[in-house]
């Protein structure tokens, strides 16, 4: 993967300065992966002087567990990953999403969908389209109506529908990623309307991220490549809903023995933060799968010193284009 950002004399920094966040989900604890997810962000914005922000995505209740915030917050502050600001939890935003959907109605975009995953499998498979593993069906407008209209009954939960955003006919977004260049995707033909508030009432991650980002003056996103096919979703929200776009860094995804993402879902083990010893392991393995090279190796070194290695190693890789990341 390479490395392309644009000129460090010039950024395209807001009035703020550089803004960066990092966003797990509280379904488990950080594994590997995630730290690396947590360590190129935090690096990122340490090198540009900037602020790392740390916000819980905790709106999928029923996949969350009791307590894993605060594991979470413990692992970083133990591999010395300090956040700037007020940790805030996706939860507390119910209010921000609902305006933000309402302002979406205003604008005519929204419909109501009563569509199982069962009945849009079904409608795909009437068309001659199987499921793909692990890959997002196409919505295929089944309840999308010949109008969009503005509805009065957002709220209504008793009525067991989700909500979808209507696309416009053609839906290409181009945006160039700092890691891995430009990048097209084509909304209606790779998703579809897509959900942003599902029908047992709970918000789509897709509008909390894109509210929360904007929000919190967010300027620049790193996170893994798992998470890149959503970035298209997510700039047709910031233009629709008139927002700022981010600029984006998708990260390399560490993955198994079997080539599959770790993830919590697949049982990945947890990173050992039990002393500092044990930490600065993980940050070891963390900043060799993001390619950093030259750091200190020693036993008596520090977090805080190996930290700041890290940071200019990170540094080094920006002002050399042409590195892998």
């Amino acid at each position: 993967m390479i490395l392309a950002v644009s000129d460090l004399q010039n950024p395209s920094f807001p009035a703020g300065g550089y803004r960066g966040r990092f966003a797990p989900s509280p379904t488990g604890p950080l594994h590997a992966g995630s730290l690396v997810a947590a360590l190129g962000s935090w690096l990122d914005a340490r090198y540009h002087s900037g602020k790392w922000l740390l916000r819980i995505e905790d709106l999928d209740t029923p996949r969350c567990i009791p307590g894993a915030d605060q594991e979470i917050l413990q692992q970083l502050l133990s591999c010395g990953l300090q956040w700037d600001e007020t940790v805030t939890w996706q939860s507390q935003g119910q209010e921000r999403y609902e305006k933000a959907l309402e302002r979406l109605n205003g604008l005519l975009c929204l419909y109501p969908c009563t569509c199982s995953r069962q009945k849009i499998t079904n409608a795909l498979a009437a068309l001659g389209i199987e499921p793909i593993r692990n890959q997002e069906q196409v919505y295929p407008s089944t309840c999308r109506p010949p109008v969009i209209g503005q509805y009065s009954d957002l709220q209504n939960l008793d009525l067991k529908q989700s909500w979808r955003l209507a696309l416009p006919s053609t839906c290409q977004i181009n945006f160039v990623d700092l890691a891995l260049g430009p990048q097209n995707q084509n909304i209606c033909e790779q998703v579809g309307d897509f959900v942003l508030r599902r029908s047992d009432g709970l918000f789509s991650y897709q509008l909390a991220v894109v509210v929360d980002d904007a929000e919190q003056k967010i300027s620049h996103i790193v996170r893994g490549q798992d998470l890149l096919s959503n970035t298209g979703r997510q700039i047709h929200l910031q233009e629709v809903l008139s927002y700022p776009r981010p600029q984006y860094l998708h990260l390399p995804l560490v993955l198994d023995e079997h080539g599959e993402k770790l993830s919590k879902q697949t049982l990945a083990s947890k990173i050992n933060t039990q002393d500092d010893k044990q930490s600065l392991t993980e940050l070891r393995k963390a900043g060799a799968y993001l390619g950093l090279v030259d750091l200190p190796t020693g036993e008596n070194i520090s977090i805080a010193e190996w930290l700041l290695a890290a940071t200019q190693a990170w540094g080094a890789r920006i002002k050399h284009k042409s590195s892998p990341l």
